[in-house]
């Protein structure tokens, strides 16, 4: 059996594992019934967070190769997050390819590992909208809102995400 089959066989089981125990925090489902490798996932933002109230949808595109290699991971909903690039891909280290960091900013154990699923990615990205990392931003300007004006512009722009989930 190929390795395209153990990951199709894989990503079936993470699947039927999370319909089979639902988390209140998100919910995933194909985006096709036909493509295990393309998820659609809701995330619900954290509490205690501007993110609160809003239901933040993303994509998930999972390589042939999984999980020896990363998904990638992008929101379809309009997000502002340091750790966001304004396109909606997520930068954060478990989606970064495994190995050394050619830029000495991460340790491998940081960066994917074969062991996370999709429920530790996405628990990672709830954790992330909760407690950015602005030392190292995929979107400046939401880590400047961040850092130096986070009850005023981060919050209003944040806030303004939310209500745009509530048109979904």
């Amino acid at each position: 059996m190929g390795s395209v089959d153990q990951a199709a066989l894989l990503l079936k089981k993470q699947l039927r594992d999370l319909n089979r125990d639902p988390s209140e925090m998100f919910s995933a489902g194909l985006i096709s019934d036909d493509d295990i490798y393309k998820w659609e996932v809701i995330i619900v933002g954290p509490a205690d967070t501007f993110y609160e109230g809003g239901l933040f949808k993303a994509h998930l595109v999972f390589p042939k190769e999984y999980p020896q290699r990363p998904p990638k991971m992008k929101f379809v909903s309009e997000i502002w997050h340091p750790n966001v690039h304004q396109n909606g891909e997520v930068c954060i280290s478990i989606l970064h390819e495994p190995g050394e960091d050619k830029y000495g900013y991460e340790h491998a154990s940081e960066r994917w590992l074969p062991v996370h699923s999709v429920e530790s990615i996405l628990m990672s990205v709830i954790s992330m909208l909760a407690d950015p990392n602005d030392k190292s931003p995929a979107n400046v300007d939401a880590a400047k809102d961040w850092r130096h004006s986070y009850k005023t512009d981060f919050k209003k722009k944040v806030k303004r995400c939310v209500r745009l989930t509530e048109d979904c």
